[in-house]
């Protein structure tokens, strides 16, 4: 992996507590997703990697667009102590933090974020499938962008179309 060109990875636990193996819990702990719906935001370094792997019939990832991250980290980015990010705040550490300039302990702001279920739900495979076979396990790539939004309440609202005014024929009354 070049220098230039380092990718960011958003992780999203999809899958819950029940039945899971100690040394798993234990991995996604480590990667800040306790609970489903959590999402972390991490580098593709490969011991990260690994991780993902150990992990990965319980999460869904995929590389992060930065106006997505931006977003995300506005809204739903919080201090220490519970407090919320301002639009400047989210901004300056959302450019720094991608160009690997600083990290959440640095600033000061929790390394996870709780998103909502995703609108629509997951896809219709279920949780216990790969992406792949139509499920919400796995590696997504870029498509990840897409579930966060829905599950960030991002998406773009479409303009409504213009109201054409019906065209009205004028009706002449006759007087037989």
């Amino acid at each position: 992996m070049t220098e230039a060109k380092k990718k960011t990875l958003a992780v999203v636990r999809v899958r819950g507590r029940v039945h899971v193996k100690s040394r798993i819990a234990d991995t996604l702990e480590m990667l800040h997703l306790r609970r489903v719906n959590h999402m972390a935001v991490i580098p593709a370094t490969p011991t990260y990697m690994g991780m993902l792997y150990k992990v990965k019939d319980y999460v869904t990832w995929g590389e992060i667009e930065p106006s997505i991250f931006e977003s995300i980290v506005e809204k739903w980015g919080r201090k220490a102590a519970s407090a919320g990010l301002t639009k400047a705040e989210a901004k300056e550490f959302s450019k720094k933090f991608l160009a690997g300039e600083t990290t959440f302990k640095e600033a000061g702001i929790q390394p996870f974020f709780g998103l909502h279920a995703p609108s629509g739900g997951y896809e219709h495979g279920g949780v216990k499938k790969h992406v792949r076979l139509g499920g919400a396990q796995g590696n997504r790539g870029k498509e990840i962008n897409v579930l966060l939004a829905r599950m960030a309440g991002l998406r773009e609202k479409k303009e409504a179309p213009k109201e054409k005014k019906p065209e009205t024929k004028e009706h002449k009354v006759t007087k037989e």
